[in-house]
């Protein structure tokens, strides 16, 4: 069977993340985290009081980091490293969540992981998702999924996400997050979140996380004949 890029968008708080890395499991293949990696330049700026409305400041920013991801060995989780700084936790509370995506949007920033994420990809055989990967990052990938859900489903995800992590926020909180977020995403001028023409649309709201996987196996194993 030959390899293939599978690319994964959609709305956050659909469940692109845990189903890519399941699919990547279960074929084998390198997960890639796009959005890990812009939370990561949004904890560096926060970290760093980078003014994200000043230009030089953002390219010395983008300049002085360095994003890695390493597999844990005692779980075979794949970490994210900052720096050499494992910063995986830090990266997915609701500090960096509700700056990401302005921080996401900016032109320069876009440019940056893009190449990066392109080089990590070249290849082949992997799994990655974000917001732009299908139109714009791999817009050649094999197989495209596009993700959606009801936003009050996607708000009660997160919201059991954050609980875990000891952060409590209440669902319309949450919820308003994601609403602030999906403007964001679909309105930036630089790689809006939109479905490729060629992208299979996937709602999740009712579909449990083995009917997610077990559908996208399907389709890959499909294109990789």
């Amino acid at each position: 069977m030959k390899k293939i890029i599978i690319a994964i968008d959609g709305y956050s708080g659909c469940g692109k993340s845990t189903t890519a890395k399941a699919v990547a499991r279960a074929l084998g293949y390198t997960y890639l985290d796009s959005g890990a990696m812009y939370r990561a330049v949004t904890l560096y700026f926060l970290q760093h009081f980078i003014n994200p409305d000043v230009p030089k400041d953002v390219k010395r920013g983008l300049q002085s980091l360095d994003i890695s991801f390493h597999n844990d060995n005692s779980n075979g989780i794949q970490q994210v490293y900052l720096n050499g700084i494992n910063v995986e936790e830090e990266i997915r509370g609701m500090q960096v969540s509700s700056k990401v995506s302005e921080i996401s949007k900016l032109g320069e920033v876009r440019k940056a992981m893009v190449e990066k994420q392109r080089k990590l990809g070249k290849k082949k055989g992997i799994v990655m998702d974000g917001r732009d990967i299908g139109t714009v990052v791999f817009p050649e990938a094999e197989l495209k999924v596009f993700m959606t859900a009801d936003t009050t489903i996607r708000a009660e995800r997160r919201q059991k996400e954050l609980l875990e992590k000891g952060e409590m926020l209440s669902l319309n909180e949450v919820k308003e997050n994601l609403e602030r977020r999906d403007a964001i995403d679909t309105k930036r001028e630089v790689s809006p979140l939109l479905k490729a023409s060629d992208a299979i649309e996937m709602d999740t709201s009712y579909l449990d996380f083995e009917e997610q996987v077990s559908t996208i196996i399907e389709l890959a194993k499909e294109r990789m004949n």
